[in-house]
């Protein structure tokens, strides 16, 4: 049904977002990135928009919620090693972000950061055999 996704996000400085996702592995797609915004590449077609605070309010005319204190939403993202989980999520942790909840069922493993906006990402494998 869709051909891509770009979740926009607000943050307070887009050059310390740059590199604390950068530091995760995350590549930047420098297209659609600039002074105002950095551009995550989560996979084929898949985006995060981090968007300087100021810039995302001007985008409209309802307040911009504090990541912080009220959740907006949370971004779940799969990945394909149970292990690939903990080693995101430990990275995410060791440059500045507070841990989330973890979730470890049979057939799904996940656990949860909040960057250093307050976002809050959620990264989660599911056993292919429980698909």
């Amino acid at each position: 049904m869709h051909a891509m996704i770009f979740v926009h996000l607000p943050v307070a400085d887009v050059a310390r977002s740059r590199k604390f996702f950068s530091g995760l592995g995350y590549a930047v797609n420098e297209t659609f990135s600039s002074d105002n915004a950095v551009t995550l590449v989560l996979g084929e077609n898949q985006f995060a928009m981090l968007t300087q605070r100021d810039v995302f309010d001007s985008l409209h005319t309802a307040e911009t919620a504090d990541a912080s204190k009220t959740k907006e939403c949370v971004v779940c993202l799969g990945v394909d090693r149970r292990e690939c989980v903990d080693t995101l999520v430990d990275g995410a942790i060791a440059a500045g972000a507070t841990p989330g909840d973890t979730d470890d069922e049979d057939f799904m493993y996940g656990r949860s950061y909040h960057d250093l906006d307050g976002h809050s990402w959620q990264i989660f494998w599911m056993d292919p055999a429980a698909t």
